[in-house]
């Protein structure tokens, strides 16, 4: 059974103040909690591998190393020793607060006064990106609690949390929506640009946990219950982000359906009802981002499976495939998600299920990726970018996002005439690579690299390759293509018309700019 969520109310709000000074007064930060463990005892510890941190916390009495060992790994603590962590809100403000209880794993272990034993009950950490830091609960881990996850547990800052979080957009905008909020990794993100924050959930405990962090980060969020977009019914958002209980888990008796990933539908409908409703809730010019698997069936690519999806929705779409998986691959990932041993009959059954369901479908792979769909703000049709690239890339992905969208729509505009009419130059990441047989005194391979965003390498032919060593803006691409043209002995609208298609993929993807004149 779950442990009661933290809480704040009209009664608590001393205690969450004295609390806060305390993480602050540490100072509990990711660059503190860094030092404290080393590199190689953090990097084990994201790997959920707990021993090296406890053995070096095991020599640490520092508030910071207190408050690791406490609300990370779950260590039990005399009163004595969190009193001198915290010595503003003490023991008995963090229990007030939910933070706290006594332990009964062992009689004789309870004490009295300074000897009392106490454990967390939640998991209570810090996070931040480039310009914030924040505070984050949630409940405690398997590697802090050593017990498979309970149905109704919310997750804290995960992979799935933060590489939405990177992916995102960060534009300046009046209301977004944190669709499926969690414990409010999204939400504390959206506080940096947005100026009315909405926060929806089914889950009741997962409503509990963002309210306890909007008030302890000091944030103002509108919090709501329900599923999915009914709890914004008739109501737009000018940017919904969103991390859905989008894994695909088997409709069938005794399957665990932990609240965090599992939307209760068949396959991957979760994903797809998103993809074909959310429309109805966004601003002209509004996005929605959220993350997504979906099944590929019978031969099915992953661009057939999104053109059908977007049949019939009047949205942009750019979605990227960042990862496939076969059955076995899925079923071994989500069957260990929630801590059950590997080779342990419950995982076994999991498994089973797993490919059952999926067999019974005819499925052959499923895809993961990053899903950014955009309502145009003015009239003009509406692009789809299908791009399928599972290398590595920039670290923070909204800046590339946000500028592919503009490209994207720009082009979409203002036609095929004005791009090829447009002065272009390269990007400053824009490198060439040229191969060549041995003997050739031409390359037989000329590939064309970017150094952030995506990653993206494109072959060229050598039309393409000149055009781009003269990309200065100086010229339109019109006329440096016929110029190009005139050298390699090639009809002029061949070179032009032929080298569009990749001219416009340079320019939605970043590796060109355009140069007003």
């Amino acid at each position: 059974m779950s442990s009661p969520a933290p809480h704040v109310d009209d009664s608590t709000r001393d205690q969450l103040a004295a609390l806060r000074a305390d993480l602050a007064a540490a100072p509990y930060t990711v660059e503190v909690v860094a030092g404290v463990l080393g590199p190689s005892a953090s990097a084990a510890l994201h790997r959920e591998q707990p021993t090296a941190a406890r053995r070096i916390l095991a020599d640490d009495d520092s508030p910071v190393a207190t408050m690791v060992a406490l609300f990370t790994l779950g260590g039990r603590m005399n009163r004595a020793r969190i009193e001198a962590a915290f010595p503003a809100a003490g023991v008995d403000g963090l229990t007030a607060l939910g933070l706290l209880a006594d332990d009964d794993t062992l009689e004789q272990m309870r004490g009295d006064g300074d000897d009392r034993i106490l454990v967390a009950t939640c998991d209570l950490r810090p996070y931040g990106d480039e310009t914030s830091s924040w505070w984050l609960a949630s409940d405690l881990s398997e590697i802090a609690t050593g017990q498979v996850l309970e149905p109704d547990h919310v997750l804290g800052i995960g992979g799935a949390s933060t590489t939405l979080a990177r992916w995102t957009p960060r534009r300046t905008v009046r209301t977004a929506l944190d669709l499926g909020t969690g414990c409010g990794v999204q939400a504390v993100h959206l506080a940096g640009h947005v100026e009315h924050i909405v926060a929806s959930d089914l889950a009741t405990r997962a409503l509990a946990f963002v309210c306890f962090n909007a008030a302890l980060n000091d944030l103002d969020v509108e919090v709501l219950a329900g599923s999915m977009l009914e709890p914004v019914t008739g109501r737009r958002f000018d940017l919904i982000v969103s991390n859905p209980p989008f894994v695909i888990t088997p409709r069938r008796p005794g399957m665990p359906e932990y609240e965090y990933r599992d939307g209760g539908a068949v396959g991957d409908a979760v994903v797809r009802n998103l993809v074909r409703d959310v429309g109805a809730h966004l601003e002209p010019g509004g996005v929605a981002q959220f993350l997504g698997n979906w099944e590929m069936r019978d031969g099915e690519t992953f661009e057939d499976v999104w053109e059908r999806w977007l049949d019939g929705v009047d949205l942009d779409a750019l979605v990227v495939q960042r990862e496939v998986q076969d059955p076995c691959e899925y079923a071994e990932l989500w069957a260990r998600d929630g801590g059950a041993p590997v080779g342990s009959p419950e995982y076994d059954a999991m498994y089973s299920a797993w490919l059952d369901d999926f067999a019974a479908r005819g499925v052959e792979r499923v895809g993961f990726g990053i899903i950014t769909l955009q309502r145009p703000a003015e009239p003009r049709p509406t692009f789809t970018d299908l791009l399928d690239e599972r290398g590595s890339v920039a670290s923070a992905m909204g800046p590339t996002i946000d500028a592919g969208l503009a490209a994207r729509a720009w082009m979409a505009r203002v036609g095929d005439d004005a791009v090829l009419d447009s002065f272009w130059q390269a990007a400053p990441d824009v490198t060439e690579e040229r191969h060549t047989k041995p003997g050739a005194s031409d390359p037989s391979v000329i590939v064309i690299r970017q150094g952030g965003g995506f990653g993206m390498s494109i072959q060229a032919d050598t039309v393409l390759a000149a055009f781009l060593s003269v990309c200065d803006g100086s010229m339109t691409a019109r006329t440096a293509l016929e110029a190009i043209a005139t050298l390699v002995d090639v009809p002029a609208d061949d070179a032009v018309r032929g080298t569009l298609p990749l001219l416009k993929r340079l320019v939605a993807n970043g590796f060109l700019t355009r140069v007003e004149r």
